[in-house]
């Protein structure tokens, strides 16, 4: 370890400086070996600038190594959040909770300080350094890995919504209009972040405008109107792309529809034009509305639909997890608002965006609700009182 040493005296530059006697005594009478520290000895004292720092002119970050690494190599962290939210910072590709941490050590800023590392392979032999302290502080910002919030960005993007080269919307200059800059300034997410929930929104960018292709018609419907419609091949292409990929061949490309993804969007425009649905009579439509040689399967609709098999007849509704809560608490109590007992089949597509790192829906499920057998089936209810 390093000797730090305080001086005693007046703060300022007139402070007495301490000998290599007057350190030695106090070794002594600390009880300590000076054959186990490092040689060199740093005498603090008391800046003139020591107040100003003190006064909240700078703040102590504690960042994890991995973090270290990222900001030694050049890179850059953004601290987001509008006035009425809990500001967040964002790395290139993760969202981290900002937290004060109090501590009864109080914390030195010592421009220029030696870690014991450095001094281990520069040091030879005894000597004593005066060194100022600049400032203080008995706080410090902490980091926790946090989800990103995204509700807003489709509440923002909803404002702008695409509906052709020939719409009036696009020639009014008042419309809510994004470029990818603005939603960095208004999202609390990282980049990667924000531009792959874009991805999942099937957002697309014309003119420099970020602008979403959700439609009251359902997305289904907004797809075929695009291709009927004399849009730019830039829309064709990104309906083609949000429901299929592109690939070449021998020359030529080509789009490959993906089934999964296409009966998904089919089963949303039926459902949304229905409070609820017999869930025997929609399955009937729901296949006969995609295209041949496409099969449906319930297993296409978590997070999107839920079955009530407790109805006579069974049912089916529109229930999607882009509309509950972002915050956990109020996600379960969202969850059993709506059914009192939930299986973990049914449940997990709603709450698996919820678990962090190393988190599991069964260590969710255990610390927001309880368990029990219903029938022989394992099911969850809430540990609160939902009213």
């Amino acid at each position: 370890m390093t000797r730090l040493s305080p001086c005693c005296g007046m703060p300022g530059p007139t402070a007495p400086r301490r000998t290599r006697e007057e350190v030695d005594a106090t070794l002594q009478v600390a009880k300590l070996n000076a054959a186990e520290l490092l040689p060199t000895v740093h005498c603090l004292s008391f800046g003139s600038g020591t107040s100003g720092a003190a006064t909240g002119d700078f703040c102590l970050l504690e960042l994890e190594p991995a973090l270290c690494q990222q900001l030694e190599a050049g890179d850059s962290f953004v601290i987001r959040g509008d006035k009425d939210e809990q500001a967040v910072l964002c790395s290139k590709d993760k969202t981290y909770d900002l937290k004060i941490a109090d501590t009864s050590n109080m914390l030195l800023f010592i421009p220029g300080c030696k870690t014991p590392d450095q001094l281990k392979g520069e040091e030879t032999q005894s000597n004593i350094v005066h060194t100022e302290i600049f400032g203080f502080s008995n706080n410090y910002w902490e980091l926790r890995r946090c989800r990103p919030k995204l509700k807003k960005l489709k509440k923002l993007l909803m404002e702008n919504t695409y509906e052709g080269p020939d719409s009036q919307k696009e020639e009014d200059p008042s419309r809510s209009k994004y470029t990818t800059e603005d939603l960095l300034n208004q999202i609390q997410a990282s980049e990667e972040e924000i531009m792959a929930q874009l991805q999942v929104l099937n957002a697309c960018e014309i003119g420099g405008s970020i602008m979403s292709t959700i439609h009251d018609g359902g997305p289904v419907w907004y797809a075929r109107e695009m291709l009927r419609a004399p849009s730019p091949w830039e829309m064709i292409e990104h309906c083609l792309k949000c429901y299929g990929k592109k690939y070449v061949d021998k020359g030529e490309v080509y789009f490959e529809l993906n089934a999964d993804k296409v009966c998904r969007a089919t089963a949303e425009m039926l459902l949304q034009n229905a409070v609820k649905f017999n869930l025997a009579e929609f399955q009937e439509v729901w296949q006969q509305s995609v295209p041949e040689g496409m099969t449906t399967r319930l297993d296409q609709l978590k997070g999107l639909a839920l079955v009530d098999r407790s109805s006579r007849p069974e049912i089916i509704f529109l229930f999607k997890v882009d509309a509950l809560p972002e915050g956990t608490q109020d996600r379960f109590n969202s969850l059993f608002s709506l059914r009192e007992k939930w299986t973990e089949e049914d449940i997990a597509p709603y709450i698996q965006d919820l678990c962090g790192e190393k988190q599991t829906i069964g260590a969710l499920l255990t610390k927001y609700s309880r368990s029990s057998m219903q029938n022989g089936v394992k099911v969850y209810n809430s540990r609160r009182l939902i009213s």
